[in-house]
């Protein structure tokens, strides 16, 4: 496969052209690991059909006391370097399907979680707080 790519340098006025071949099998190395933005709708059925997926929740105790989505696994973006120790306990052949309240934090710990090597992450878009699907609350002790 040729690629092209055009870069110009608009304080010397250049451009320039470069071209390359890229073997196939090399290039899908820069497809893997990427993470894949799904509406609403998509993530949840993809989710519900998908034998490996794993629901991860990366909002906050109090975030997920206000309901979450039902077999989803907590654990709070926030909590740093805990975040990542919790991560990387995870399997990472699973398929990963984040939220959090509005997208942009699940967005991140699917980065977070691919630069870790985990293969399959999926984004939730617009977060819990558009989900239209089943709520679970936590039991009262």
């Amino acid at each position: 496969m040729l690629c092209y790519f055009f870069v110009k340098d608009f304080d010397l006025g250049i451009k320039l052209t470069l071209a390359f071949k890229i073997n196939p099998s090399e290039f899908s190395i820069f497809e893997k690991n990427k993470i894949m933005d799904l509406t609403q709708q998509d993530w949840k059925t993809q989710a519900e059909r998908d034998p490996n997926a794993v629901i991860l929740d990366v909002r906050t105790s109090e975030e997920c006391s206000e309901g979450f989505i039902p077999k989803a696994v907590n654990i709070d973006i926030y909590k740093g370097q805990g975040f990542i120790y919790a991560l990387e306990e995870l399997d990472k052949s699973k398929n990963y399907y984040v939220y959090c309240k509005a997208g942009a934090r699940s967005a991140q710990a699917c980065q977070i979680m691919n630069q870790l090597g985990f293969e399959n992450t999926f984004n939730l878009l617009g977060g819990f707080m558009n989900w239209k699907g089943d709520v679970a609350f936590a039991a009262e002790d």
